[in-house]
């Protein structure tokens, strides 16, 4: 079993990493905000990078957006935003390394033939490279633990062994978690503040990590937003467009991470006071906060 407790680093480096398919909503501001508080609170480095990989679903257009509203809060990123479609012949080759090592089949699989698993692809199938396929990650036994200082000691048993994730699709793109993983390393993240939907992709992560040889970062996950629905906020679920340079939007969102600021007078003097009062504990094992009553303009 391995077991990930943290990055041996003195420098703090963390990131906010948006994917830009459509403007940027209230609970991607939290977790923006959770990020950067974390850092600031370490005296480390907040880096943007922008998650584009799905060339069928993200737009520049809402990279910008999504930079400009960022940047209309005070968040700006302390390094050039990165922009990862512009990266895929690094992808590529980190991809040809696992396949050198056979870590990866092709699949010709559809989603249609997959629906009886859910989506999941637990096995390996006998697909062959002549014909449109992806690029899978093999199953493996593997069981991963790693310590969450919002959600406690988190405990992979299974993960590996039932789900052959995707990491280059049948259209050319390659999915989230191998650029995912190849980006954290090379701009030696070290800590990542994240939402808690994400904790169902981490032992994956943590096996590429491996397989490349590579330490992980520290990961904690942060509460999701929901709304009346227990839906999480987000775009898929038509979240709104949240007001550019807003301070009451501003100290709604840190109210969800337990910071209750004192009549800040600006957004730089909110953002003061909430690194000061940056205490991710307060979180500790929560996965979900309804939106209250007052908020609900922002779904």
């Amino acid at each position: 079993m391995s077991n990930h407790e943290s990055f041996i680093s003195n420098i703090y480096r963390g990131r906010f990493a948006p994917s830009p398919t459509g403007p940027l909503h209230f609970g991607s501001l939290v977790s923006a905000l959770a990020s950067y508080l974390d850092a600031k609170k370490q005296q480390g480095s907040w880096i943007i990078r922008i998650e584009d990989v799905d060339g069928t679903r993200c737009k520049s257009s809402y990279a910008q957006q999504i930079i400009e509203t960022l940047n209309s809060y005070q968040l700006f990123s302390d390094e050039p935003i990165r922009t990862q479609s512009q990266h895929n012949a690094l992808y590529e080759q980190k991809l040809h390394e696992l396949k050198k090592q056979s870590f990866v089949f092709p699949c010709n699989c559809t989603r249609q033939s997959l629906a009886q698993y859910n989506g999941n692809h637990p096995f390996e199938c006998q697909s062959s490279i002549n014909k449109p396929h992806s690029w899978r990650l093999r199953t493996s036994s593997a069981v991963y633990q790693c310590q969450d200082s919002i959600q406690g000691t988190l405990l992979f048993t299974d993960d590996l062994k039932n789900n052959c994730p995707v990491l280059k699709r049948k259209d050319g793109f390659f999915s989230y978690q191998l650029a995912v993983v190849v980006d954290d390393h090379l701009q030696q993240i070290s800590h990542l503040v994240r939402g808690a939907d994400l904790i169902e992709t981490t032992a994956q992560q943590l096996y590429l990590y491996d397989l490349f040889g590579w330490t992980p970062p520290n990961i904690c996950h942060i509460p999701l937003i929901t709304n009346h629905y227990g839906d999480k906020i987000s775009k898929q679920n038509h979240a709104k467009a949240i007001e550019n340079h807003h301070l009451p939007t501003l100290i709604r969102a840190l109210h969800y991470l337990k910071i209750d600021l004192a009549a800040p007078s600006s957004i730089t003097d909110a953002l003061w006071q909430a690194i000061e009062a940056w205490d991710p504990s307060k979180l500790k094992g929560t996965k979900y906060l309804p939106l209250e009553a007052q908020d609900l303009h922002f779904i």
